[in-house]
């Protein structure tokens, strides 16, 4: 499995191309926050979410729908729900998903946000 790191993630508002997903589910969000450019959808609906249409996901989320090549990093608490969702990806076809192995505790401690 691919890990992203923490300087990665960092650059991504210089990579629009690469989409940053984070898997929590919404409360654990509202108490915490997002990464910057990421977008939520959580591990229970990925599947049903990256089936969308290319227009629905757009007018859900306001970033194209990843293609098969799209470089996909997956973030959730502390990981381990990210790796989850990096194999779903991959067993759609984003074969090009990757983790961000510390997920929002090493950003959050990167970023003194604790």
């Amino acid at each position: 499995m691919s890990i992203a790191t923490t300087e990665e993630i960092e650059n991504l508002p210089n990579r629009p191309e690469v989409l940053l997903i984070d898997v929590r589910d919404p409360p654990e969000i509202k108490s915490t926050g997002l990464i910057p450019t990421s977008i939520n959808i959580p591990l229970g609906t990925l599947e049903e979410t990256l089936k969308l249409p290319g227009d629905e996901f757009k007018t859900r989320f306001g970033r194209d729908k990843p293609e098969n090549e799209t470089e996909i990093i997956f973030s959730c608490r502390l990981g381990g729900r990210a790796a989850k969702a990096a194999e779903v990806a991959k067993t759609l076809g984003f074969d090009n998903s990757r983790v961000y192995q510390g997920s929002w505790s090493e950003w959050a401690a990167h970023k003194n946000l604790n």
